[in-house]
C-alpha cells in the first residue's frame, strides 16, 4: 500500500514538474528573449545551442531538486554562474516588460478571447490546490 502512495506522488510531482517546466519554456518562446539576444550580439548562428542550453538547465535544475545534487566548485565559477544567471534574469524581466504592452492589443483584436478565462482559472486553481497540496501533506514541508 506504502508503494503505491509514494508511485501517486511521484507521478503527481512529476506530471507538476512536466507541466510547469513546459509553461516556462513556452514563455520564453513566445517573449522571444533568445532570438532577440542573438540577434542583439550578432550570434545568430549559436541560435540551436542557446534553446539547448536552456533546456539542459532546465532538466538539471528539475534534478537538483529531486536529487539534490551538491557541486563543490571554485568561487570564481559560482561567481561566474551566478552573474550569468542574473543576466539571463533581467533579459527575460526586460523582454516580460515588452510583451505586456503587445498583451491587450492582441486580446482586443480577439485572437485570445476565447477560452482565456477558463485558462485563468485553471492556472489559479492549480496554484491554490499545490500550494494547499505542500502544506497539508506531510513531508512537502518540513519547517
Amino acid at each position: 500500500m506504502n508503494f503505491f502512495r509514494h508511485a501517486i506522488i511521484l507521478l503527481i510531482s512529476f506530471s507538476s514538474g512536466v507541466v510547469i517546466s513546459g509553461a516556462v519554456f513556452a514563455l520564453i518562446a513566445v517573449i522571444g528573449v533568445v532570438p532577440r539576444l542573438a540577434q542583439k550580439t550578432n550570434t545568430t548562428k549559436y541560435l540551436k545551442l542557446y534553446e539547448e542550453a536552456i533546456v539542459f538547465g532546465g532538466i538539471l535544475g528539475t534534478l537538483d531538486l529531486f536529487i539534490n545534487l551538491k557541486f563543490n566548485l571554485p568561487y570564481i565559477i559560482v561567481i561566474f554562474f551566478n552573474f550569468c544567471t542574473g543576466i539571463f534574469f533581467g533579459c527575460l524581466a526586460v523582454s516580460l516588460a515588452e510583451v505586456i504592452d503587445v498583451i491587450p492589443i492582441i486580446t482586443r483584436r480577439g485572437i485570445l478571447k476565447k477560452g482565456l478565462p477558463l485558462f485563468i482559472l485553471a492556472l489559479a486553481l492549480g496554484k491554490l490546490f499545490g500550494s494547499i497540496w505542500y502544506f497539508i501533506v506531510p513531508g512537502f514541508y518540513t519547517p
